[in-house]
């Protein structure tokens, strides 16, 4: 025996160019039947929660799924799965868009690897339990309400990979707190025993870019709020974010943001007489104005 529950959706061409829209979202657990041989159209990711099966690739090799897993469907890659006996807990979520072209290249979605070890549900689960009560009938934001959960959903499937450390890539986290330094890429590799080129594979997979990338946006993001919330001359922000010639540094802030530096300041500039804080907010408990008592 098995349970099953599922929705279909077909948004319309306006909802496409937003990036993502979701084409339909399922729950299911017990001794589902096997899927395939067949070919889609667009992609499905399905999140094994628990219990054990079989996936078939298109050359006929078998690969076993023990939950928490993800099983990627890519478009035109025909596919083959299914549970063993005992049954396993599935849910699934079928989205295209252009944007699958970009989590592609960043390495969120991987038709490379069409099943993923999973470290746990609970995040891709909370995103599909949301497209799941946005499908009740007659809801007016239905596309759009869906189309923001798959986006979500895939950044909780790229943190639950079982591969990624919970407390962040140790690599990612060293380049990023030794951001500011005038440190190239050659050594920082060579500081974690790597190659340019292994330091290079271990950003993109963890990151989505190079590490060059990498470095360039941690360092005018904080750039941007320098500029934003102090009177900093240009060139000791350039100083402070790892720059020492400040044309240099106007030049690949105006290539990259848009704006020179000082257009920015004039656009986002404001006064913060209490200091910038570099503590995130508590989204249970954001920062209010408080009544004095009277």
């Amino acid at each position: 025996m098995y349970h099953t529950w599922m929705r279909y959706f077909t948004p319309g061409p306006a909802h496409h160019r937003l990036g993502l829209v979701c084409l339909g979202v399922g729950l299911q657990h017990g001794a589902l039947p096997t899927i395939g041989p067949r070919t889609l159209d667009h992609h499905v990711a399905v999140v094994v929660s628990s219990g054990s099966g079989w996936y078939r690739t298109p050359d006929g090799e078998r690969a076993d799924i023990t939950g928490p897993a993800l099983i990627w469907i890519t478009p035109g890659v025909p596919h083959h799965y299914g549970p063993d006996p005992g049954g396993w807990d599935e849910s699934f979520v079928d989205f295209a868009g252009p944007a699958t072209a970009t989590y592609t290249e960043l390495g969120y979605i991987e038709p490379d690897r069409p099943v993923v070890p999973l470290s746990d549900t609970a995040g891709p689960r909370a995103a599909i339990g949301r497209i799941a009560r946005a499908a009740r009938r007659g809801n007016p934001l239905l596309e759009v309400e869906t189309g923001a959960a798959v986006h979500e959903l895939l950044v909780a499937l790229r943190r639950a990979r079982a591969d990624t450390n919970p407390a962040g890539d140790l690599v990612l986290t060293a380049l990023a707190r030794d951001a500011f330094r005038p440190i190239s890429v050659a050594e920082h590799a060579a500081r974690h025993g790597m190659t340019p080129a292994e330091l290079r594979a271990a950003v993109r997979r963890g990151a989505g870019c190079s590490p060059k990338d990498y470095l360039l946006s941690i360092r005018l993001g904080r750039a941007k709020e320098l500029l934003a919330a102090t009177e900093l001359p240009v060139a000791a922000v350039s100083r402070r974010v790892g720059y020492e010639d400040p044309a240099y540094f106007s030049r690949l802030f105006t290539r990259r943001v848009g704006v020179p530096p000082v257009r920015f300041r004039e656009q986002q500039g404001r006064a913060v007489p209490g200091g910038w804080s570099d503590r995130v907010p508590d989204p249970e408990h954001p920062p209010t104005i408080t009544t004095p008592a009277t």
